[in-house]
């Protein structure tokens, strides 16, 4: 078929060369001959709150008491919290903690171990 590359958000066969980008017509996705620049800003980047970058399955630790809606208790400073998922939104953490269960914590009160 083409030397065209497969298109890097719908992996379509059906890209197109138009003029220095390259075109998906089934999601209408552009992105540049040169390289995959604009793959590195659908990377969701998140850090915590000593600016360190923060990844899926990393482990955390609570900086600060928080208040839990709904729960008799609030979270503690220095719980630990294992294998956490980053989401995009103001919450950008889901994790589950022992004794509360599924949570979504905001990066700013936690640091990486």
């Amino acid at each position: 078929m083409s030397d065209f590359p497969n298109c890097p958000k719908c992996n379509s066969e059906y890209t197109y060369e138009d003029g220095s980008l390259f075109v998906c017509p089934e999601c209408a996705h552009e992105w540049s001959k040169e390289g995959n620049n604009e793959a590195s800003e659908d990377v969701l980047v998140v850090k915590d709150s000593n600016g360190n970058i923060l990844s899926d399955g990393d482990t955390v630790t609570i900086i600060k008491d928080l208040k839990v809606k709904g729960a008799s208790s609030a979270l503690k400073k220095g719980t630990k919290v294992k294998n956490i998922k980053l989401v995009e939104g103001d919450h950008n953490i889901d994790c589950k903690i022992d004794g509360f269960g599924a949570m979504s914590l905001k990066s700013e009160f936690v640091k990486k171990l």
